[in-house]
């Protein structure tokens, strides 16, 4: 049986559609790990997986029982779960111990001295075995986080949900929290994960879900998602793609503007200035090719230039329309004749994976930098 079952799940808030119909199960032991851009609905996945926000359709099953029916005990339910926030929610007027303490001797019965003998234990693990009699207040953020992960686990959960926790962190605390989570990957515990830390998706997921349009727009494993992802959207947030777009409707364009809106473009996320001229060298020699052979004769002009950028491999892409009479600039690199021209030769030794198709009265023109 699946410790969690989810059918048909559906969340709004107002007119804005967040989740639209996921079906998804979780078995004992997997690591889930849920990636994807911010306001796609990822963090509202986990609250209803608690209830803590209240499906508009669908039906969730914790260890076989329905935590959407009406009846159910969700209380009783979500001692079996444990939630790691962003933020870290601890009790300030308590210490630590007594943080650990109060839930497994208030909703377990466990004895002090056994509840206390178990937070030790944890604390021990986690290395903040020394901070058991402080307040919270005189901690890191990384130690209460820590401390939070523990409280989670006083209560012998079936599973654990991640809330994007090293989110509130400095960056210089995110390992030691990242530290603790790995430790319990190796440990087998379920757990359901929303990150922004792609590294770490990478070494503990056994499954990934990105989401995106309102569910899971593609699952698969680590392998599968990061180095080989099927569809637009996966690709374009596993590679950090940004993107640059620029319109030419006549041959009096100002080619400096557009060269310094490709600088800031490039600067913006560290090109190195050696790459900068090339994009704009490409750039600026495939228009000049394009009004030579496509415009000859005409002042009316229609170019689109889109360069996608992906910053994760360091590599761009250009992608150009041009509506006129068909013409494809890479004639000359695929070994047929023309005659001698600077464009086609700076294309040849800079430019990869060249594409050309003509549809409808559009030159569609790709190549990689």
């Amino acid at each position: 049986m699946s410790v969690i079952e989810i059918h048909g799940l559906k969340k709004s808030f107002g007119d804005l559609q967040v989740l639209n119909g996921i079906d998804f199960s979780i078995e004992e032991g997997e690591r889930i790990v849920v990636i994807g851009g911010s306001g796609c609905g990822k963090s509202v996945f986990l609250r209803c997986i608690e209830l803590l926000e209240i499906p508009d359709a669908g039906n969730i099953f914790i260890d076989g029982q329905e935590i959407t029916a009406p009846n159910c005990n969700i209380d009783k339910i979500r001692q079996s779960m444990g939630m790691v926030y962003q933020r870290f929610n601890l009790f300030q007027h308590m210490t630590v111990l007594e943080n650990l303490c109060i839930a497994p001797m208030m909703l377990l019965k466990m004895p002090r001295k056994e509840a206390e003998e178990k937070a030790m234990q944890l604390l021990t693990q986690v290395g903040l075995a020394a901070k058991a009699s402080v307040y919270p207040a005189v901690l890191s953020g990384g130690q209460q986080q820590r401390i939070a992960i523990c409280r989670s686990l006083m209560m012998n959960p079936k599973v654990i949900l991640f809330d994007e926790p090293t989110s509130a962190l400095d960056p210089t605390m995110v390992g030691e929290v990242l530290a603790v989570m790995r430790m319990l990957a190796k440990q087998n515990l379920t757990m359901i994960i929303v990150t922004h830390e792609m590294n770490f998706a990478k070494d503990v997921a056994t499954k990934i879900l990105f989401f995106a349009d309102g569910g899971i727009y593609e699952q698969g494993t680590p392998e599968e998602i990061f180095e080989n992802p099927k569809r637009e959207k996966t690709i374009a947030f596993i590679q950090r793609q940004k993107y640059f777009h620029y319109e030419i409707d006549n041959k009096n364009f100002d080619l400096p503007e557009m060269q310094n809106k490709i600088l800031l473009f490039s600067e913006k996320y560290g090109l190195k200035n050696k790459y900068i001229n090339r994009l704009q060298l490409c750039c600026e020699e495939t228009i000049y090719l394009l009004f030579d052979n496509v415009y000859k004769n005409t002042e009316k002009i229609s170019i689109i230039i889109d360069i996608i950028y992906a910053e994760a491999i360091r590599k761009s892409e250009f992608k150009i329309l041009c509506v006129g009479n068909e013409y494809n600039p890479f004639v000359g690199i695929e070994g047929q004749e023309v005659e001698d021209n600077l464009g086609l030769t700076i294309l040849q030794n800079v430019a990869q994976d060249l594409s050309y198709s003509y549809e409808n009265g559009v030159n569609k023109i790709s190549f990689k930098l």
